[in-house]
């Protein structure tokens, strides 16, 4: 009788895995972001629920089309697509009219995922893409912005939410500044605890800071984001602002301000942190949130617009490449070249 010992496998790295799919990852993600959308859609009620429904759909319909037209599996069940979409949504204000929404995701998806290759080959992140293509189409529509916990959220949506396509959309009276744009051209400071628990006006997810602490939290606690980045981020604009306010108070405002405003904690937390577009070395990933962190830190305080975080985000996504090729590790037995 012939038996057979034991078999030898020899493969390829990684050898040791954490048993974690993509799909598993991107699910928990998701899992992340559900409090600080629901955060959202409390806060400025229907226009937040459409936007980010709108947000959402427009991504997982783009990505599955494509990947028919393709002749390829639809790879919308792996969640990326959904981060996308809820991401996407955040960062938008709840009254942009829902046929710009939709622009948005279709070129989010088709030219910042799809174009590239799909999951693991996009160069930057997506739900930016789409951002980006708003802000440049639609510049004015994208500075109109709803007050948060207004009575009749849950019973109406501004007049701009339905506008027809192309059309110019028209907006309700209440309105108001983001806090970020309140200090800038106004020099007005908003109360850190009104930051902290979302009470100010701004994108979809410029809300809860707590909200978004926590899910980054809950994410690096179960290994599936990269502390360093928000840390190295966070790290970098609070030292910046630090310095800047301590030589002139009048000019910059304080660290905390400049920590729980804007759109700064959902793109340190959920966007920088994309696997993909960030470098792979915990050196590359500390330098990497270190240039995020100055940009910003430049774009508020001498640019033309008060937020920065978008822009800041995509241009160290187009270094990320070149961060892992300086600080590629030396191959074990081999020199430097």
């Amino acid at each position: 009788m012939n038996r057979r010992g034991p078999t030898l496998e020899i493969h390829t790295s990684p050898h040791i895995s954490s048993g974690a799919s993509v799909d598993v990852i991107m699910r928990n993600v998701v899992y992340a972001l559900l409090p600080v959308a629901a955060f959202a859609v409390y806060s400025f009620g229907l226009a937040a629920a459409l936007t980010l429904g709108v947000a959402l759909l427009s991504c997982l319909a783009t990505e599955h089309l494509l990947c028919r037209l393709a002749a390829a599996p639809s790879t919308v069940s792996d969640w990326s697509v959904a981060i996308t979409g809820l991401l996407y949504g955040l960062t938008l204000p709840p009254a942009l009219p829902l046929w710009m929404v939709a622009c948005g995701g279709f070129i989010g998806v088709a030219m910042g995922k799809c174009l590239f290759g799909g999951l693991g080959y996009n160069a930057f992140n997506p739900a930016l893409v789409g951002r980006a293509f708003l802000q440049a189409a639609f510049p004015v529509a994208l500075t109109n912005w709803t007050q948060p916990l207004a009575p009749d959220r849950f019973v109406a949506v501004p007049a701009s939410t339905f506008t027809p396509p192309f059309a110019t959309p028209v907006y309700d009276g209440a309105s108001g500044a983001t806090p970020l744009a309140l200090f800038k051209f106004e020099g007005q400071l908003t109360e850190t605890g009104d930051l902290l628990l979302g009470l100010t006006g701004g994108s979809s997810g410029e809300t809860c800071a707590l909200l978004i602490l926590v899910g980054g939290i809950y994410l690096a606690a179960r290994n599936m984001l990269n502390w360093r980045i928000p840390a190295a981020i966070l790290g970098s604009v609070a030292l910046f602002g630090w310095v800047a306010h301590a030589l002139s108070p009048q000019h910059y405002p304080p660290a905390e301000f400049m920590l729980f405003s804007g759109g700064l904690m959902l793109g340190a937390v959920f966007m920088a942190t994309d696997m993909v577009a960030s470098p792979i070395t915990h050196a590359g990933c500390v330098i990497y949130g270190a240039l995020i962190g100055a940009l910003v830190t430049v774009i508020r305080f001498w640019g033309g617009m008060p937020e920065g975080v978008m822009y800041a985000i995509l241009l160290a996504n187009a270094v990320s490449p070149h961060i892992d090729g300086v600080l590629q590790p030396r191959v074990f037995g081999t020199g430097r070249a």
